[in-house]
């Protein structure tokens, strides 16, 4: 049987889920924590990747060498970048890019050296099992206001932006790169290229907890652990069940 690692870098952003899980077991490796047990009579590891593209590495190889899980799925929060991406909004990654990387004039800006390719596409048929569960999850909420479901590519790089300037100055750079992103984080680009080189299907699922701009510290934490949360537990509930 297949198992899936659900990853998030804060533990806020896995809250309740833990809770969820029949028969945990703790393995400490790596300096870090990885809960193995089963959601709805499926075998999942639950980790925590840390903050940051060398961490969410560091995490994502043990998660394949050591725990030896068939796929990976990202949930957590995100800056949003594109135009009609709001606070509140979820979007489904359907590929990843470093913002930060640029080796020119050796390579062209923002492609990975020695790859070829810049974006690093997510698994087409997990990431429409991860759209179709954040459907099912957020209806399953009743919310008073519609939250809108997002599909496209996402930003990642070693910095919280938060920034209305360098907001707009990373969104206008990427464009130019040809890269259309609807948000930016700091760990999905990471998993993708390690998912990529082991041949393992990623999907990340990220909620906007902020704009990316000058207010983007503000309530961050009480964000993620009243909304974020609960859209994890709901959307990864229903894509456990559809796997």
């Amino acid at each position: 049987m297949t198992t899936t690692a659900i990853l998030s870098a804060l533990a806020e952003e896995q809250q309740g889920l833990l809770d969820l899980l029949q028969q945990p077991h703790k393995t400490s490796h790596a300096g870090r924590d990885f809960w193995q047990g089963r959601l709805h009579g499926q075998p999942v590891v639950l980790a925590l990747s840390r903050i940051g593209k060398v961490s969410a590495t560091t995490t994502s190889v043990a998660l394949i060498e050591r725990f030896k899980v068939s796929r990976i799925v990202f949930t957590g929060v995100a800056g949003g970048l594109g135009d009609g991406v709001h606070v509140g909004d979820v979007v489904i990654a359907d590929s990843f890019v470093q913002h930060d990387l640029d080796v020119s004039p050796l390579f062209p800006r923002y492609e990975v050296p020695l790859y070829g390719q810049a974006r690093f596409i997510c698994d087409k048929v997990l990431t429409a099992q991860l759209l179709r569960a954040a459907r099912m999850g957020i209806d399953s909420l009743a919310l008073p206001a519609k939250t809108l479901l997002h599909h496209g590519l996402i930003a990642s790089g070693d910095r919280f932006v938060s920034g209305a300037a360098e907001a707009r100055t990373l969104s206008s750079a990427l464009r130019h790169g040809g890269h259309e992103a609807l948000a930016v984080e700091m760990e999905g680009a990471a998993v993708a290229q390690v998912c990529f080189d082991y041949d393992i299907p990623f999907a990340a699922v990220r909620t906007i907890s902020d704009r990316a701009d000058d207010t983007a510290h503000v309530d961050f934490s009480v964000f993620v652990r009243d909304v974020a949360s609960l859209y994890a537990q709901v959307i990864v509930r229903s894509l456990i069940k559809l796997l």
